[in-house]
């Protein structure tokens, strides 16, 4: 039986005007007047292109903005985040100063056991799984809800085919928040629905393979052990599917992962009629990748992508902007050391590496042309320090 208390709704008129002074720390006045200016930005030599569209989306700002409400709401009371609100180190941090305390995702950890039902607990923009949002409920904290609406849709998508006996083929990261959750939405009402969730084109031409009966149950299963729900029988469960997507992917190999699995049912049934596909890649997410496939046609000397480096949306960009250019991906204006070097998370090894910035960068005197981007977690007043510190290196 459930305990919880409703969720509350945290944006109130009274507590919203406190919490836009709050938010207002994160806006730019340059980045806002460079958007002014056609999204570019000339000192000297110096060239600088903003995409299109890039930073904060509306999902994350109704997020940030629940986050310092609830600190508003609720200031003699312990407020704890499941994760953290969004992948962004400068807003986390931010955060974390305004005394919010910080929860797991693994319900095995301790903090679990002692929360009761004078705490309030906020679930982050990705969500929380099923089984998590019931136990907290069953503990009787205040629930507070920033889920993003896109994810929420996502859900019903996989709710609907658990209801229909389809099995979700979820495009996602299986370790991510989001894919987690949507993973247990997709287990239906009942909770006997099924799921797997693939990361990749071969993931998806693996799957495809078994469903036209070239594939080795033995090894399909050790395969994809930690990515399936349980019970999973590839010889039943993959007879009539339903596509969808951690909404941060890459929409142009979400398509093509699309395209994979429906082909492999046509081979095997003569029709698409057991695939169902449905794109749930977030606007906000496609709207940023098509404004730096734009940018890129540009003449760029270096592409600078600015994020955390646990976001799965700006990560992506930077693979985008990798195939074309000299790419960095940057968490903050910190990352560049000197007019020569440069801290950036390498998309191979996966960690912080020291690189060398080009040499039109490195010269005053040369033209440089640099487009930047950030992803949708990705503040201004973030880009506005990294243009800044270009300046700065630039006229050493």
């Amino acid at each position: 039986m459930k305990n919880g208390k409703k969720t509350i709704n945290v944006r109130r008129p009274e507590v919203m005007e406190k919490v836009q002074a709050d938010v207002a720390q994160y806006r730019s006045h340059l980045v806002e007047s460079i958007i002014a200016s056609g999204n570019e930005y000339i000192n000297g030599k110096l060239r600088i292109s903003l995409a299109s569209d890039f930073g904060f989306c509306d999902g994350v700002k109704r997020a940030i903005e629940i986050a310092y409400a609830t600190c508003r709401l609720f200031p003699d009371k312990r407020i704890w985040l499941i994760g953290e609100i969004i992948h962004n180190p400068e807003v986390n941090t931010r955060l974390d100063a305004m005394g919010l305390l910080h929860l797991p995702w693994s319900l095995n950890d301790e903090r679990y056991a002692q929360l009761t039902h004078e705490d309030v607990v906020i679930m982050p923009a990705f969500g929380v799984s099923v089984q998590m949002r019931a136990f907290l409920e069953s503990k009787g904290v205040q629930l507070v809800d920033s889920t993003c609406g896109n994810v929420v849709k996502v859900w019903h998508r996989v709710r609907n085919y658990a209801r229909r006996g389809i099995t979700s083929i979820i495009h996602g990261k299986v370790r991510h928040e989001e894919s987690i959750a949507t993973a247990s939405h997709s287990r239906g009402d009942d909770g006997m629905g099924n799921f797997i969730v693939i990361f990749s084109e071969d993931d998806a031409r693996a799957v495809a393979q078994y469903i036209e009966g070239n594939g080795n149950k033995e090894d399909f299963l050790a395969r994809f052990k930690d990515s399936v729900s349980p019970q999973f029988d590839p010889d039943i469960h993959l007879l009539e599917v339903g596509v969808a997507n951690q909404t941060t992917m890459l929409k142009d190999e979400t398509a093509r992962i699309q395209q994979i699995i429906r082909q492999a049912v046509e081979k095997r049934d003569g029709s698409s009629a057991r695939c169902h596909l449905f794109d749930t890649i977030c606007g906000a997410t496609q709207d940023r990748q098509n404004a730096l496939y734009n940018l890129l046609e540009k003449d760029l000397d270096a592409m600078f992508i600015v994020g955390g480096y646990n976001s799965s949306n700006t990560t992506h960009l930077a693979h985008i902007a990798a195939r074309r250019m000299p790419t960095f991906f940057i968490k903050s204006a910190d990352c560049l050391m000197n007019k020569e070097q440069i801290k950036c998370f390498d998309l191979a090894s996966k960690g912080e590496r020291v690189c060398q910035l080009p040499p039109a960068m490195t010269h005053p005197a040369m033209q440089c042309h640099i487009g930047i981007t950030a992803g949708a977690s990705c503040p201004d007043n973030v880009i506005e320090q990294v243009v800044t510190r270009l300046l700065e290196l630039r006229q050493a």
